[in-house]
């Protein structure tokens, strides 16, 4: 039986190593005597570590993956005050038998349990047409199980594997609260781009061996991708049932997937002018600033300071002791 995972953030120096990591970098070099020798960089979902092998040849070298996988022999060492791992023995490992979330960050959450709460939110739809457009998507196995997978950013918020969908049920689940304090609001055009408004990430976001723009991500965006897929999905439907899809109804969707981030400074083609677009705004705004503060939080590295350090998306250091009344 397999001695379960250490990860990096554990280990300590002089400690045995026997396990799979990422590979970041490699280098060959050679010692002042002449003998060739391999530097790397290990990581799983916890941080790096360099890694050196002695007495290494040409032939061993070509055989590490970069971003790949390396199942490594060794030990741990202190060297200069830092941790290092010397390889005794490595050799690749089948990406297929990773598990990529002892390498990247994941969601603390069930996917699955996740999924379907956000299923049975957008469930309450009550329009035709919306209702057939989310149908369309709920029923693409690739959209969907890219959707799942994809983080909701990069670094600012929700940037882990699963990222996407928490931050979707949450805002959904935002939206549902407060719907009724707003009974003017259409309801049913709220939900639908709840579900909508990011699903463009799917495509813009890759996740493999590393979390990273994709070449469509980089060139068109995740709004102008959702926007897009929505007018495929219509078609599509058009196709189907032989009815033109409301011209207003997805006009009104794709308006609120184009000004969802509120202004053109932060990459919205549209400004929100409908208050349905302001309310799913301000919604997707609250839970990605919620989860850059108490990460922040939680995460800062002096635990006797009452502030952390100066947070530049936030303008601000946050004073972490707000819950302690």
């Amino acid at each position: 039986m397999q001695a379960p995972r250490r990860f990096i953030n554990q280990m300590m120096p002089n400690e045995a190593v026997d396990q799979v990591f990422l590979v970041r970098e490699k280098d060959l070099r050679t010692t002042k005597a002449g003998d060739p020798y391999v530097t790397a960089i290990l990581v799983d979902r916890t941080g790096a570590v360099p890694a050196r092998m002695w007495q290494a040849s040409q032939a061993i070298f070509q055989s590490i993956p970069v971003e790949g996988f390396l199942h490594v022999k060794g030990r741990t060492e202190d060297y200069r005050g830092n941790l290092q791992v010397v390889i005794e023995a490595c050799r690749p490992y089948p990406s297929e038998k990773a598990d990529l979330g002892d390498f990247l960050p994941v969601t603390d959450l069930d996917v699955e349990a996740m999924w379907n709460e956000l299923l049975e939110i957008v469930r309450g739809i009550k329009d035709k047409s919306l209702r057939l457009l989310i149908k369309k998507f709920m029923e693409d196995r690739e959209f969907v199980a890219a959707f799942k997978k994809a983080p909701a950013a990069m670094q600012l918020h929700h940037p882990f594997i699963g990222g996407l969908l928490e931050h979707t049920l949450n805002v959904a689940r935002a939206c549902r609260a407060m719907l009724p304090l707003y009974p003017g609001l259409n309801a049913d055009l709220v939900l639908a781009s709840v579900f909508l408004h990011d699903i463009g990430k799917a495509a813009e976001l890759s996740v493999g061996t590393t979390m990273s723009y994709t070449e469509r991500g980089q060139l068109v965006g995740h709004i102008a991708i959702g926007v897009l897929w929505v007018a495929d999905k219509a078609r599509a439907i058009e196709q189907e049932t032989g009815e033109p899809f409301p011209r207003r109804t997805l006009d009104l969707v794709h308006h609120v997937i184009l000004s969802h981030h509120g202004s053109f400074e932060f990459g919205s083609p549209k400004l929100p002018a409908v208050p349905e677009a302001f309310f799913l705004h301000h919604l997707d705004n609250l839970d990605a600033k919620m989860f850059m503060t108490l990460h922040a939080i939680a995460t800062d590295p002096d635990a006797q300071s009452a502030f952390t350090g100066f947070h530049k998306e936030l303008q601000t250091r946050l004073f972490k002791r707000s819950g302690e009344l």
